[in-house]
């Protein structure tokens, strides 16, 4: 008979961490915990907070069950908070043609996630591979807009924050095709890494797209960015300050 959807290890894919080795009704302790040690991210942004926070509530029941439907919540959830993020903070002037508006841009958006939605169902195992690649998309972005600034500031933001991606995608990819390896050596703990590179990649590149999207939509004011507490700790929290640019009438 099939497993239920909702069984513990019915999901499709199975990370390289050992299961059940560490507690009983958690299957993948370390990639568990990892979850929730990189989940600060949700509170600090606006318009995201939510799918993000949702986002972590998902992968942590994901690793906890190994369960197909743990699988398509993680992988979903990862998917409409990119949606999210697009739909908000895509700048106007990359619109295709046919999109006048923002609103417009909203329901492109929608109509598209929700046929990807759709499409995740086919083969649930394929799915992590194309969110990754969405990466591309946005280091394209990055690049353009970059091309377009002369802060220093920013431009080392953005090496930053890719420095951060390039580590966490090698560890996804480490685990995934290289497992045998490293449970040869006993240290099958390289999406564990991936969880908390991709928190701290995500920590530099909101900021960034925040610096850009001011840039667009408020020209009144000029983006600053800042670093919590101080420029000259060795770990430090990214902001953007608002400074007018001139007094308004």
């Amino acid at each position: 008979t099939m497993p239920s959807i909702f069984s513990y290890q019915s999901a499709e894919v199975d990370w390289c961490e050992g299961n059940f080795e560490r507690s009983a009704v958690i299957a993948e302790y370390y990639n568990t915990v990892s979850v929730g040690a990189s989940g600060g991210q949700a509170g600090a942004r606006r318009h995201s907070a939510l799918p993000l926070l949702l986002a972590g509530i998902f992968s942590t029941y994901f690793h906890m069950t190994l369960s197909y439907v743990g699988q398509l919540l993680d992988e979903l959830s990862i998917l409409w908070t990119l949606a999210v993020a697009y739909a908000f903070w895509y700048p106007r002037v990359y619109f295709p043609r046919c999109i006048k508006s923002r609103k417009h841009f909203f329901w492109l958006s929608g109509v598209t996630t929700v046929i990807s939605t759709l499409m995740s169902f086919i083969k649930p195992a394929f799915n992590a591979y194309v969110l990754n690649c969405i990466a591309f998309h946005l280091l394209y972005l990055t690049w353009r807009e970059l091309k377009k600034c002369s802060d220093k500031r920013v431009h080392r933001m953005a090496a930053v924050m890719v420095m951060w991606w390039v580590l966490a995608i090698s560890s996804w990819i480490s685990d995934r095709w290289l497992c045998g390896l490293w449970q040869a050596i006993n240290f099958p703990y390289f999406h564990s890494f991936w969880h908390v590179l991709i928190a701290m990649s995500l920590l530099y590149c909101c900021p960034l797209v925040i610096y850009f999207d001011v840039s667009y939509e408020m020209p009144s004011f000029k983006p600053k960015l800042g670093y919590w507490p101080s420029d000259s700790w060795p770990v430090v929290v990214p902001y953007i300050a608002l400074e007018e640019s001139h007094k308004q009438c």
